[in-house]
C-alpha cells in the first residue's frame, strides 16, 4: 500500500482555525447524542417490569464505561481548543 500525498492548500490561517472550531462542534454534538443515548437506555432498563438487580448492575457499569471514555475524549476536545486558543 503506498502513502498518501497531501499537497498544500491555499487555505489561509483563519479558514484552517474555522475549521478546527467546526470539528470540534461537530464532535462535541456526536458526543451529545451518545451521551443522550445512554441516558435512554437507562431509562428503558429502570422501565422495565421483570428486571434483576444484577442487569441493573451490567447496564451501570456499561453506562459508567461509556461515561469514562466520554470524559477522556473530552479532555482531548479540550485541549485541542486550548492550542487553538494560545495560537
Amino acid at each position: 500500500m503506498s502513502m498518501p500525498v497531501i499537497e498544500a492548500s491555499c487555505t489561509t490561517r483563519t479558514q484552517a482555525i474555522n475549521d478546527l472550531l467546526e470539528s470540534i462542534a461537530l464532535q462535541e454534538t456526536a458526543l451529545s447524542h451518545i451521551l443522550n443515548a445512554e441516558g435512554e437506555k437507562i431509562q428503558a432498563v429502570v422501565a422495565m417490569d421483570c428486571i434483576c438487580p444484577n442487569d441493573l448492575l451490567a447496564v451501570n457499569e456499561s453506562v459508567r464505561c461509556t461515561l469514562n471514555t466520554a470524559k477522556e475524549y473530552e479532555q482531548i476536545l479540550y485541549d485541542k481548543l486550548s492550542a487553538l486558543l494560545e495560537q
